[in-house]
């Protein structure tokens, strides 16, 4: 009886750790960006998983562009989320997308100081209780002129 108690003890801690706990703060975490370096007419792409405990995400993602040695080519910016179903212990995927020099996107804004920009782009998600996720940043890209 003992052993079957042991066992019985060691299953449901084991069937517990694999389960996901959602939490009131959003998560978000990038997964890949489709490069490094940027050209004029190509189009920047970062994919993220994201989490809610409650579902009530806004409807934008903040996003930041920094270049260290040129402010004039910084920006930030909410950028649109795409709609989709408010449920609790929500979990999904979303891509941000920008087009450098392409019309159909939000403009990434090539450099302004120097010949190349080499930026990095950090990314929050807020939900209307005012939770905002940790920071998620991006890898240094190389913006060409």
């Amino acid at each position: 009886m003992r052993n079957k108690l042991i066992i019985l003890f060691g299953v449901l801690v084991l069937a517990g750790c694999g389960k996901e706990k959602f939490e009131s703060t959003p998560g978000l975490k990038l997964h890949s960006v489709n490069t490094k370096d940027l050209h004029r007419q190509e189009l920047l792409r970062f994919s993220f998983t994201f989490t809610d405990k409650e579902g009530d995400l806004q409807d934008s993602i903040y996003v930041e562009k920094l270049v260290p040695q040129c402010t004039d080519s910084q920006f930030e910016q909410w950028y649109p989320l795409p709609a989709f179903p408010s449920t609790a212990n929500q979990k999904g995927e979303l891509t941000v997308t920008f087009g450098y020099n392409v019309t159909e996107y939000a403009d990434v804004k090539g450099p302004r100081c120097f010949r190349n920009d080499t930026a990095v782009f950090r990314f929050v998600l807020r939900d209307k209780a005012g939770n905002t996720s940790d920071t998620a940043v991006s890898p240094p890209i190389v913006i060409y002129e």
